[in-house]
């Protein structure tokens, strides 16, 4: 699908790019990753003729790209930056049909587009098309910014650093929704990130790199399992010594969770998870300790304006506590009905949660094979 051979790039006596060839192969997730000034985005804007290697050959389906009109390539390339660049004078809508409208499609078309891509990320057309980026949150411009991206249905997106901006939680939200639009769309995704974490969520495939040269391509398993340099062993951190140690569930929870107490209002919560991109939250006792979770669905279908969450919150999320052993904990999570368990602390106060991603399942793989039912 997209073939580098023995790209070069300079500026002045800085070698960037120093001879690198690799092969992304089509509907694969390739996370670039390396220290700064790796040479990662100059690769990533390679691919679309933002940069002009100085030597070698990028090339698509077989096809040099030097023999392709860069403004014509470019609109069979999503791109999606950390900046995201809506334009605010213009409706969602409006950002989201630039490119079809560009290559020219009716009306009509442009609107069912967008009424199918605002679906994918759970955001309704009618109410969400007729809005400008000033009227939502950092996390559903960003959700935007893709779905532009994959208007014009490229079989290509490239995305440079898309999520380093945002907070902890919706970050971790748009990385799942991405990967799972991915999937459903079939997309070739070239994705740059300087977070081992979020390469080990996402890619099929890591390409790391240092110095402008490729150290080390393979899957997250591969590349846990056997580091090829020093470097990648110290950005894996936690996860390098991984196979070496017994993990816990508290190895593995994410600590920032939206939590608020059994006597918060309805309405209150509905807020609450609202400014947090979130569809559910914890629910804790006048001490602090656990006491349940509430869904935004069950706010509406249950609750009434005043009520307490305590009233209508639920016990069905999994409750670990964090030093319980990490396969089991993922046993756990496999068979939640709510995608999540929670890790509590020994005084039952909550730690963390752990999420249903498709790191929870690398990592699994890695460390003990296929899992169980």
């Amino acid at each position: 699908m997209i073939k580098f051979d023995n790209v070069t790039k300079k500026y002045g006596q800085s070698v960037v790019l120093d001879n690198i060839s690799f092969e992304i192969k089509e509907g694969e997730f390739a996370v670039l990753i390396g220290p700064s000034g790796c040479g990662k985005t100059t690769t990533l804007r390679t691919i679309n003729r933002l940069i002009e290697p100085d030597g070698g050959k990028v090339s698509i389906n077989g096809k040099d790209i030097t023999k392709v009109n860069p403004v014509e390539l470019r609109r069979t390339i999503g791109y999606v930056i950390q900046q995201i660049g809506l334009f605010p004078n213009m409706t969602v809508e409006q950002n989201i049909s630039i490119v079809p409208k560009l290559l020219k499609y009716p009306k009509e078309q442009c609107r069912e587009i967008t009424r199918e891509l605002l679906n994918l990320v759970n955001m309704p057309y009618e109410e969400n098309a007729h809005k400008y980026p000033s009227e939502l949150s950092g996390g559903q411009q960003q959700r935007i910014g893709v779905l532009r991206a994959l208007a014009a249905s490229p079989p290509i997106v490239l995305m440079d650093e898309p999520f380093g901006a945002l907070d902890p939680i919706t970050r971790e939200t748009l990385q799942e929704e991405v990967k799972r639009i991915q999937k459903k769309l079939k997309k070739t995704i070239v994705f740059v990130t300087h977070d081992m974490d979020e390469a080990l969520k996402m890619a099929d495939t890591i390409v790391f790199m240092n110095g402008g040269k490729i150290l080390q391509m393979a899957s997250p398993e591969e590349m846990l399992q056997n580091p090829a340099d020093p470097l990648i062993s110290g950005f894996m951190g936690k996860h390098g010594g991984a196979l070496n140690v017994k993990l816990t569930a508290g190895d593995f929870m994410r600590t920032r969770v939206l939590k608020a107490p059994r006597s918060n209002q309805t309405l209150q919560s509905v807020e609450l998870m609202r400014n947090r991109d979130v569809n559910s939250l914890v629910v804790v006792n006048d001490d602090d300790t656990y006491a349940g979770t509430v869904s935004l669905e069950a706010i509406k279908a249950y609750g009434k304006a005043g009520k307490e969450i305590g009233e209508i919150m639920t016990a069905e999320a999994p409750v670990v506590n964090r030093n319980e052993d990490a396969q089991e904990t993922f046993e756990k999570l496999y068979t939640s009905p709510t995608g999540y368990v929670i890790v509590l602390n020994d005084d039952q106060t909550v730690a963390g949660l752990i999420t249903k991603t498709s790191m929870a399942k690398a990592m699994g793989q890695a460390l003990w094979g296929e899992m169980t039912s």
